[in-house]
């Protein structure tokens, strides 16, 4: 009988101890963080810059690439920014720009970076997408926010420097390619002709993760999100052959039909598997003390219920699922041209995102047994690795983080894993601290109007990342 009481008290003592480690959490300043208001003529002289930037159309296409509309982008931006074009050594490398701001010492330098193409303005606008109409406080159109801000932003921190005589410290670099979006060569050469002189960088920001409220359900507070890892990159294509034939007499084991027999095992059986890394395992902790008390009680206590998180995460919220595994999902496909006529050979294609403990050729491998279960082709058309990680201690994220407190008072940095790719992993080779941040508030809705319709972006926003970018500068030596 003694034993018998013994459960029951070892029970409350473990649901003690684990009320005990989350109520012991203070939320921080960030859940209710207020950020001040900006300058109204600020913002106004800011946001009719960034407009006239976006109405200069600046897609890449990969298979149509005009490089002329780039240097009549670069013409616009020396319109802008005269100071900057006048007092910085201004490189053009077949449509991508470099500049370089001499600073007194010869130690360490830092980059920043904005690419200067966007993506096809697609349908469904109300506001033209390349007009750059500011209406309500906001300016509308494609590329404000993916990521002609960013270039505006620490441009216009540079102009207002240069104005007042300041010299950096080290070397200020501001990038820009112009095949982000199309994954083209425009990161990689400026590489090389960093490379070519010599050129060591102490610290690269580029695009990546926002200021953000509430950036994962049931977390309270404002968040700096600063990615310090990217995922890999792969497209694969899935192929299956067979004799084809009349639709109106189909045969068993179809080109379709094993295709979708192994679409459908991939989403049954989720072959991939779901890891808390340092970077993942710090982020929730930064969110921890202001989560809602059930997920408080989860995540104070990681050591009784990461392995369980690992496997629901996902279902709860994608994006954190995906931060945790390689990921693949189907996005074309193509068999017969005709209604009635079987394909003699069907392919899907799978576009996947690689984590470092299944790095890319290991996620390709498995996927590929999969496929060849059901004798399906497998064709690697593009396979990028993943970033190494840039660890939250570093110096030159600590700069990031007291550059974000010192303009965004009461906000949380969090590191974070990038799940999209950037034209930051391109540096890693001159640079040891990549980081993925743009200095910029978001709400839900601008979030998701990245790539979307309806792009924009709030004027109020853009005085606060000036002076972001002008404490990075100043504080450069740092990194």
């Amino acid at each position: 009988m003694k034993y018998l009481l013994i459960i029951p008290a070892a029970l409350v003592l473990l649901i003690a101890v684990l009320l005990i480690r989350a109520l012991s959490l203070k939320p921080t300043a960030a859940r209710d963080a207020v950020l001040p208001e900006a300058d109204p003529k600020r913002s106004e002289e800011y946001a009719k810059k960034l407009s006239e930037m976006v109405k200069m159309e600046t897609v890449s296409d990969r298979d149509n690439f005009d490089v002329t509309k780039f240097y009549a982008y670069h013409k616009k931006l020396w319109e802008l920014f005269p100071l900057v074009a006048e007092k910085l050594e201004i490189t053009e490398i077949d449509g991508n720009l470099i500049a370089k701001w001499k600073g007194k010492t010869d130690g360490g330098a830092v980059l920043l970076m904005s690419h200067q193409d966007v993506v096809p303005e697609g349908d469904n606008w109300i506001h033209e997408p390349f007009s750059g109409e500011i209406s309500d406080g906001v300016i509308w159109g494609r590329g404000t926010m993916d990521t002609k801000c960013s270039a505006c932003c620490f441009l216009q921190a540079a102009e207002e420097l240069l104005a007042e005589g300041y010299q950096p410290d080290v070397d200020i670099y501001f990038a820009g390619s112009c095949t982000e979006e199309i994954s083209g060569d425009g990161a990689p050469k400026t590489v090389a002709w960093l490379k070519e002189q010599g050129v060591k960088l102490s610290l690269v920001l580029d695009e990546g993760g926002a200021i953000m409220d509430e950036p994962v359900g049931g977390v309270k507070g404002t968040y700096a999100m600063v990615g310090v890892l990217e995922k890999g990159y792969g497209d694969l294509k899935f192929t299956a052959k067979s004799k084809g034939g009349h639709a109106s007499a189909p045969s068993k084991g179809t080109a379709w039909a094993r295709l979708a027999m192994f679409i459908a095992d991939v989403e049954k059986k989720d072959p991939f598997v779901s890891k808390f890394n340092d970077t993942s395992l710090e982020m929730f902790k930064r969110y921890t003390p202001n989560m809602d008390l059930p997920m408080r009680l989860v995540f104070a206590n990681m050591w009784l219920f990461k392995g369980l998180l690992t496997k629901v995460i996902g279902k709860i919220s994608p994006q954190g699922g995906a931060m945790l595994k390689t990921t693949l999902a189907f996005t074309k496909g193509k068999g017969s041209d005709g209604y009635n006529v079987l394909p003699m050979e069907a392919y899907v294609t799978g576009n996947m995102r690689f984590i470092n403990h299944q790095p890319t050729d290991e996620s390709i491998a498995l996927i590929s047994k999969i496929a060849a279960k059901y004798d399906i082709e497998t064709e690697v058309l593009t396979a990028k690795q993943p970033s190494e990680p840039i660890s939250y201690t570093s110096d030159a994220f600590h700069l990031v983080e007291r550059a974000i407190g010192e303009v965004f008072p009461g906000v949380d940095t969090v590191p974070y894993i990038m799940t999209g790719g950037t034209d930051a992993k391109f540096y890693e080779e001159i640079c040891e601290n990549c980081l993925r941040f743009y200095p910029f508030h978001l709400n839900k809705q601008q979030h998701a109007s990245m790539h979307a319709a309806e792009e924009n972006i709030s004027c109020s926003t853009l005085p606060p990342a000036v002076d972001f970018y002008k404490y990075i500068i100043k504080n450069g030596k740092d990194a």
